[in-house]
């Protein structure tokens, strides 16, 4: 038997998270291979509605959207916040050679056609981002307007000394470095909200998919990835539906990419372009209520 081993943390480790008293949903897709693995995700606001999908990044889930949520589905939309496989509520591949960006990508497109989820307003910030912009070039006809936070699309042109020294870490780690989460990632965080960020992952066997992410940032050259983020970024030139860029200014993981964004492509002109001055890289945390107030602006703007 070549399928995959996956792991799946235990539901009493999601009991009583401070702020995040939303209701599981799980789909199942198969890998390549025929491994189902099973995704989670939030579902709030009425199913009839036009979604707004939520996508985290790297090591956090749903769990970073609690602050929004309640904001979001009072634009009247559905309200749709998903755990990428290895994280949060969703199935952890056990193994980092498991991972590998086109995989992440299959696993999600599976995932969005499953849900067949039409008319999509995307908000997508670090992975699920560069996943979220991936999903956009692939089935455009599915969205109906991005807004990108702290993101970007790595095309293999090189890394910053910011990355190298955080890829070389990854590299060679055996579980992840959290206090770099909660030091300078972030507005300060209490214990409590630390723990559930860290819930996923009962212990370090759990952590392949977060630990193998950076490796997977396409900047590298000679990345594995970049082809393929290649192939993406040229039909994202072609996308003209309302695309939005809203920055953190501390943000040091992805600096820059929101102008090439609103230079080269099209539904991102016009658009109210926003850096936000006190947000860091999980811009979630740090800026909640501006959030949710650019993207009920930009939905009003582009109905």
């Amino acid at each position: 038997d070549m399928s995959m081993k996956v792991l799946r943390t235990p539901d009493d480790r999601f009991r009583d998270l401070p702020g995040f008293a939303f209701a599981p949903h799980y789909t199942e897709i198969r890998d390549e291979d025929g491994t189902p693995i099973r995704i989670h995700h939030v579902d709030e606001g009425p199913r009839d509605a036009p979604p707004i999908l939520l996508m985290h990044g790297n090591p956090t889930w749903a769990y970073l959207y609690r602050k929004m949520i309640p904001g979001l589905v009072a634009t009247g939309r559905r309200v749709i916040a998903v755990d990428l496989v290895g994280c949060g509520r969703s199935d952890k591949p056990a193994s980092r050679d498991d991972y590998t960006l086109a995989r992440h990508y299959d696993w999600m497109s599976k995932w969005l056609v499953a849900l067949d989820l039409e008319n999509i307003t995307l908000f997508c910030q670090d992975w699920g981002g560069t996943i979220g912009l991936y999903l956009v070039s692939a089935f455009p006809e599915r969205f109906s307007g991005v807004i990108a936070s702290n993101t970007g699309l790595p095309l293999g042109e090189g890394e910053s000394e910011f990355m190298k020294m955080w890829v070389g870490m990854m590299k060679a780690a055996e579980r992840f470095p959290w206090e770099m989460f909660v030091q300078g990632m972030t507005a300060p965080l209490s214990e409590a909200e630390v723990a559930a960020y860290r819930a996923p992952f009962p212990s370090p066997e759990y952590e392949a998919g977060i630990i193998k992410f950076p490796v997977l940032i396409a900047v590298q050259p000679d990345n594995p990835g970049a082809p393929i983020n290649r192939v993406a970024w040229e039909k994202l030139k072609t996308f003209d539906k309302p695309f939005l860029t809203v920055f953190g200014a501390l943000d040091p993981v992805s600096k820059g990419w929101e102008k090439r964004a609103q230079a080269e492509i099209p539904g991102a002109k016009s658009q109210d372009h926003a850096i936000i001055d006190h947000a860091h890289h999980f811009i979630q945390e740090d800026a909640p209520e501006e959030l949710v107030a650019a993207i009920s602006a930009f939905l009003k703007k582009n109905d």
